[in-house]
């Protein structure tokens, strides 16, 4: 370990990792984590300084955790340099404050490719019909975690839009490119919380059929979706705040994606704000900064429910 975590970042780790059901319990009486359940990627070979491509060696750390049966991958300050991170059961990604998950351009490395769906991909734009394709996913994982002060910085993602023109790019000009800063396809027992999202691409956050989620105190600034809550079910969004002037802020669905129809259920959204008033980075970096009329979107949506969508909504709370 280059560093120490503190006894509330301990503690944020802990109920990450225990997932939505055990929240309260975990937090009246919280374990103590042992050393080697925390797998710092530095200690796998990442540098974190900018210039070198960290990704392989965040992958072999999430490997390491993995095959122990779970653990924390800890990301101790510095600039991280990635392409595909593919989460597995039983991690939590933990990002220290002055932490930087960066996205490269598909020209530095490629991504994953996106996975066949022959039987979900007719029925909605491609960015919702695949998950591989995107910086941080995960697909039929239990009990996952990201959590920390640090930023996810999709500097190298493509969004599909063009924000001056208004069109859309339905598919990647090239194969391995990434659109999606965080994918997430049939998770169950997730949280992301305390984080921030720059430039996210397609979707800051686009999670499909996942169920028991957690989403608390992220702030996305992008330049699309902020997060897509798609034909899941069990899901609180609190205490979050989003600038999305080129598209959606919170956005339900229920899609076609996973190939059968599934409906959105047992959400709860709270103490939130949403704009789409702002330049992207504004938000994040406080001055709130407002370009030309004619360069911010009046058209899309701060809440919105319903677009590409199949099933129906259900059990669905908005306050505040």
């Amino acid at each position: 370990m280059t560093s120490k975590l503190s006894r509330r970042s301990l503690l944020q780790v802990t109920t990450a990792a225990v997932g939505v059901a055990g929240l309260l319990a975990c937090v009246r009486a919280a374990p103590p984590i042992p050393t080697s359940s925390l797998f710092d990627v530095k200690r796998f070979g990442a540098k974190g300084d900018g210039r070198t491509l960290d990704s392989p060696a965040v992958n072999a750390a999430i490997a390491a955790a993995a095959a122990a049966g779970g653990g924390t991958v800890y990301f101790p300050p510095g600039r991280y340099l990635s392409a595909s991170i593919r989460l597995k059961s039983n991690i939590t990604l933990y990002l220290e404050a002055g932490a930087v998950i960066e996205a490269v351009d598909a020209s530095v490395a490629r991504y994953d490719l996106p996975e066949p769906n022959e039987a979900g991909g007719n029925y909605q734009d491609y960015g919702h019909s695949h998950w591989q394709n995107s910086l941080i996913w995960g697909i039929g994982l239990d009990n996952v975690a990201i959590v920390g002060g640090g930023l996810i910085h999709g500097k190298g993602l493509i969004s599909g839009h063009d924000k001056y023109t208004g069109n859309y790019t339905d598919k990647p000009d090239q194969p391995g490119e990434g659109d999606k800063a965080i994918a997430l396809r049939e998770c169950r027992n997730v949280t992301l919380r305390d984080f921030s999202i720059l430039h996210g691409g397609h979707f800051g956050i686009l999670a499909t059929g996942c169920s028991n989620m957690l989403i608390d105190h992220l702030t996305i600034d992008t330049n699309r979706d902020g997060m897509d809550i798609d034909a899941c079910n069990n899901v609180r969004v609190t205490h979050c705040s989003l600038n999305t002037p080129w598209d959606d802020a919170i956005c339900l669905k229920a899609s076609y994606g996973l190939g059968r129809i599934q409906h959105c259920e047992n959400i709860t959204i709270s103490d939130c704000m949403v704009s789409g008033n702002f330049d992207e980075g504004s938000l994040l970096d406080g001055t709130f900064k407002r370009s030309a009329p004619e360069y911010r979107s009046g058209r899309y949506g701060r809440i919105k429910l319903g677009t590409e969508s199949n099933g129906d909504f259900k059990n669905i709370t908005i306050t505040n």
